[in-house]
């Protein structure tokens, strides 16, 4: 157990120290994990994101004419296949639906956008008996991903907009990577699982690159076994995202990119034979975002998933 959180204690630490992200979550190249439903073969299901993100704000977040409110939503299907006993493969298809106020008028953009894999390899799958007579499970994951640009990006989007997040995109026109880990104990039915991932962003044709972006999200949770085929697990915990600034022409950063958040999150799983649903909502708890000039919004996602 010790070298376990040693372990992730070391990959958050590095990831922290690298500094990371596009702003808070929102726009382009972002995607959270969560709880993973419980499959023992593969699963195919429908994910829903709701983000939104207040712009142009003033000195103490006061707002004027200028201020901009972005809303981000993605419908997203999404998969995981186990090859075997210790790989695991998931994949992210999303369409973005993104849209832009200011003073009455507003902008709607939609499309496909950045389709990402990542591998996972098991490192750790344990299981014994407490001397209390309880089962305790452990398992650590970890791997890597690719984001590949199959989502729109317009370059006169940020030429024109330059005092806006560079957010307003449907893909970054970037080759990206992840570094990834999960790390899941229980004891009986209450359980706690960490995920933590590093993005490293690439520069993309039009001489962009979006900071590095570093997640990490704990999450409690515990068990209810409502019916023979039908379980619960309520969960809450806390999600933490930290960014670096954009960078352009390969050395100027951009002023109005980078900071971190940190936002609750709780919510609700249910398994009812070959059929997951579940969601969460993540409050803000505190930000520190483009030097105060951008405030992120609070969170909503919810799935519908077929295990097989």
């Amino acid at each position: 157990m010790k070298k376990i959180l040693l372990l992730l204690l070391m990959i958050t630490t590095g990831c922290y120290e690298a500094r990371a992200c596009d702003i808070c979550g929102c726009g382009v190249g972002s995607y959270y994990i969560g709880l993973l439903p419980d499959f023992k073969k593969k699963f195919i299901g429908i994910r829903y994101q709701y983000k939104t993100l207040r712009s142009h704000l003033g000195p103490g977040g006061a707002t004027s004419y200028l201020t901009t409110n972005e809303t981000y939503q993605t419908a997203e299907l999404w998969g995981g296949w186990n090859i075997g006993k210790r790989f695991r493969l998931l994949g992210f298809i999303p369409v973005n639906f993104n849209s832009r106020e200011n003073q009455g008028v507003t902008m709607h953009k939609s499309g496909i956008g950045d389709i990402a894999v990542v591998g996972y390899y098991q490192l750790l799958d344990k299981q014994h008996t407490t001397r209390g007579g309880k089962l305790l499970v452990q398992s650590l994951w970890i791997g890597g991903g690719i984001k590949v640009p199959t989502g729109k990006y317009e370059p006169t989007e940020h030429k024109e907009n330059e005092d806006t997040p560079n957010n307003f995109q449907l893909g970054t026109a970037s080759t990206d990577f992840t570094l990834n880990a999960m790390y899941d104990v229980r004891l009986m039915d209450f359980g706690v699982n960490t995920n933590v991932s590093y993005k490293i962003n690439s520069r993309n044709k039009y001489d962009y690159q979006y900071g590095n972006k570093f997640t990490a999200n704990i999450l409690a949770y515990y068990k209810i076994r409502a019916a023979e085929k039908v379980t619960l697990a309520p969960n809450a915990g806390v999600l933490y995202e930290t960014a670096e600034k954009d960078t352009e022409g390969k050395k100027y950063a951009v002023d109005i990119s980078g900071g971190h958040s940190l936002l609750a999150t709780m919510g609700l799983e249910a398994t009812m034979g070959v059929v997951s649903v579940g969601g969460n909502f993540q409050p803000v708890i505190s930000q520190q975002l483009a030097d105060t000039r951008i405030k992120a919004g609070n969170r909503v996602m919810v799935h519908v998933t077929y295990l097989f």
